[in-house]
Formats: structure tokens, sequence, C-alpha cells
């Protein structure tokens, strides 16, 4: 079995995108892997350059920032690094730049990609996510936050990234994937309440026209992390690859797991889900089978 892969990252530094830690999170599961460095306001070509790995091939890109809707060039991005990975791989792992898998998730990873492997019906796996919020302290409960996406698939052409790179399809069709028992850890809402503003502000150029952003945004310098609708403390393990920045982190968040804000609606769903497991109404790129 072969694997490669693949990601995408403009302004990583500047944004404070842990690509360097996403990349080294999945590398041991990798043959080979391939990123797509946008041209960027800061160095962040010469950070990747520095990950020291023979595995690694990185391909320059220029982002067509013409394209403000719907995210289209995160997926035209991430098709990019997709189309660079040669034909003899069987599966091909993507990872965005403010992801991190968890090292306890590899054996069972690699052995679904190995009982998997010659199933041609199955054209990706599923994994679960957790998504931090404020700090490393927190994460989304809610509804409002997906549970799950295809983050391995065949090395199949046809296969293409959807929208603004949620999730993969194939002629326009969900792909067919079988949901394996691991998790993806999601942290693009950790960071200093003034960079994150900052990073949704231009981020928000990807779907939105400048008045759009002007009047969401106003004058705020900084992110309020205490609009959210549910949150709960993390009390597992980190990444090992997470250690680092975790230990230099330069603001403080405290939040209130207590106080929920839901609608009769999100309340009586978020029992449901609570009690039987299923998320009903749940949006799904994917067909699982």
């Amino acid at each position: 079995m072969k694997v490669c892969g693949f990601s995408f990252v403009r302004n990583a530094i500047k944004y404070g995108y842990p690509i360097k830690e996403a990349i080294l999170s999945v590398l041991p599961l990798c043959d080979h892997f391939v990123i797509a460095v946008g041209q960027s306001d800061d160095d962040t070509l010469n950070y990747v350059k520095s990950i020291k790995s023979n595995k690694l091939k990185i391909i320059e890109t220029v982002w067509d920032d013409s394209l403000r809707q719907g995210g289209a060039v995160l997926a035209m991005e991430t098709n990019k690094a997709l189309d660079a990975i040669e034909g003899d791989y069987d599966w091909c792992f993507y990872i965005q730049g403010d992801e991190v898998l968890h090292e306890m998730y590899h054996p069972i990873i690699r052995q679904e990609m190995e009982h998997w492997k010659d199933h041609r019906d199955v054209e990706g796996l599923l994994l679960k996510y957790l998504h931090f919020w404020g700090n490393y302290n927190y994460v989304g409960n809610s509804r409002s936050w997906y549970r799950r996406e295809v983050r391995i698939v065949r090395n199949d052409k046809a296969i293409r990234s959807y929208k603004d790179a949620q999730g993969f399809r194939k002629n326009d069709q969900k792909l067919r994937v079988k949901l394996i028992d691991a998790y993806m850890y999601h942290y693009g809402w950790v960071k200093n309440p003034a960079l994150m503003m900052d990073k949704l502000k231009d981020t928000s150029k990807l779907w939105h026209n400048d008045e759009w952003i002007k009047d969401r945004f106003k004058d705020d310098e900084f992110f309020d992390y205490s609009q959210v609708d549910s949150i709960q403390f993390f009390q597992d393990s980190h990444p090992m690859v997470m250690k680092e920045l975790i230990n230099n982190v330069n603001w403080d968040v405290e939040l209130d797991t207590k106080k929920v804000k839901f609608s009769r609606k999100q309340k009586i769903l978020h029992f449901i889900e609570n009690k039987t497991g299923k998320r009903f109404f749940e949006y799904k790129n994917y067909r699982i089978i």
C-alpha cells in the first residue's frame, strides 16, 4: 500500500496556521507528501521548507484572488496539490492547514486503509472531528460544528475538491465512504483574539465583497469568543506535535461552559442527538456504505 498526503497553504506565519504540525502529524502514514504553497505576504515558503523530511514535495502556486464567491479558490488550490500526486499511490491523505491528527489514531487509520484498499466500491474514508474554540481547553459540542469529513480518498483523478474544499466529489457525485473511528483535531478557531479578527477579515474575501466585510466587522479589533452557542472542556491529550504551540500560548480566554445559547428547536435536536447519537437534518457531502 502506498499513501501520499496533500495540502495547501498561504500566509501560514501571518495568521498562525499550524501547517508544520499538520504535515508532521500525518507524515508517518504517508510515503510522500505534496504541499501547494501559495505566494504569501510572509515567509511561508521557507517555513514549509524547514520541515526536515525527504517525503515532502513543494509546489509553488499563485492564488486567483478574483474568485470571491463560495471559497472556490480553496478547492482550486487543493486540486493543484491533488493533481501533483503520481498514479502509483493507492490513497491520498488530505489535511488542511489548521487540522492536526493525533498519533493515537495512526494504527487504526493504517489498518483501515489496508483493509479497504482493494474494495473499489469504497472511494474514501470518513474521519470524525473535534473543533477547538478560543484556546486548547475548549471544544464545540453543538450542531453548528460538522461532525465528520472525508480526508482520505482514492488516487482517482475524477475525484475533485468540492466547493470551498470542505470535502470531495467524483463526477459531481458524493463519494461512497467508510466511517472510521479516528478523530481529526481542528484548531482553526484557536488564536489570539486580535489575530483571529485579522484572519477573519482577510479570509472573508474568499466568500464576500468589501462592503459585506466592512459592515460585518466594522472597527472590531478583537474576536469575541464568548459568542458561541455551546462548548465543553477538553479533558484528553493533544497531539504530541502540538506541544510547543500549546506551551507558547500568549493569550487567555475564559469561557462559561454552562452557558448555552440554543433556540427551542436547537435544544430539542441537541437533546435527541445526545440521547441517540443521531443528528437529524445533518448536511452530508458523502454516502456512508
